[in-house]
């Protein structure tokens, strides 16, 4: 047991964390013009801000703040309450989504430790137990 939890200790240490580290950042350098030109998209399309942020629950129920493009309207009713989703969604957010370009900014996520390439996807808050 001892020596199981020092190999996933030298794993995580020396190969997870050094890999995700290096390779989201390689993929920001890599895909940085991508980024600049959705950035200006979303800002043309949709307004401010640019990016959304939400709070989700990292490694052992740990709240960070994820990070995507933003895909939606702020449009209200009347009485000043938000439309539902899929009315605010645009055409130009649904194509983010479709080919998962909105979530190009959990790259700094990933950087920030916040999140890894290897391991389950952050849920909502509502969802823990």
């Amino acid at each position: 047991m001892v020596i199981d939890n020092l190999k996933k200790g030298i794993y995580l240490r020396f190969f997870k964390r050094p890999f995700d580290f290096l390779f989201s950042l390689f993929l920001i350098i890599i895909l940085f013009p991508i980024l600049i030109i959705i950035a200006i998209l979303v800002r043309i399309n949709l307004g401010s801000p640019i990016i959304f942020k939400q709070q989700r629950p990292g490694l052992n129920e740990k709240i960070f703040t994820l990070y995507k493009f933003r895909t939606m309207t702020n449009k209200k009713d009347i009485s000043g309450n938000l439309l539902p989703d899929s009315e605010r969604l645009t055409s130009f957010g649904k194509f983010l989504r479709s080919t998962s370009l909105d979530e190009l900014p959990e790259l700094f996520n990933i950087i920030k430790g916040d999140m890894s390439f290897i391991g389950p996807r952050p849920l909502l808050i509502e969802y823990l137990p």
